[in-house]
């Protein structure tokens, strides 16, 4: 009877240590899977250059601010938001999704400097060409 109650507690000793094994591999397959799905659903692309995209240097400055400021929040090449609306074909609209304001130099810088809604405004970090540099940029959205 004793060397069964001793065989019983070595197999209960083993058993999760076997068990947290197979939940190790099927953790670590599930994180595999899941990667792999999410990768194959990102539609991201190579970022392209300045050059590829044909931007002269104006629009070249405005995609800079475009990255350190706008990206955050607002998907250029892409049709899916972030925290706010995609700004791919931006001016290609007669009005501005949201808002509905005109979809012009003036109302987008306008909102650029001085923010509206939830967006917060950027005329204490930009200056007026650099507002200007942007909306050359976001043309080309």
């Amino acid at each position: 009877m004793a060397s069964s109650i001793i065989l019983l507690s070595g197999l209960a000793g083993r058993r999760p240590l076997i068990f947290m094994n197979v939940i190790s591999i099927r953790l670590r397959l599930s994180v595999v899977i899941l990667a792999s799905l999410a990768f194959a659903a990102c539609d991201a692309e190579r970022r392209k250059s300045d050059a590829e995209l044909g931007l002269n240097p104006q629009q070249a400055a405005g995609r800079q601010l475009y990255d350190n400021y706008c990206d955050r929040c607002h998907e250029p090449y892409s049709s899916r938001g972030k925290k706010g609306p995609s700004l791919k074909g931006v001016f290609k609209q007669q009005y501005l999704s949201i808002s509905g304001l005109p979809a012009n130099d003036l109302r987008v810088g306008e909102i650029v400097k001085n923010g509206r809604s939830k967006m917060e405004g950027f005329g204490q970090v930009m200056s007026d060409q650099q507002i200007q540099d942007l909306l050359a940029y976001m043309h080309t959205l």
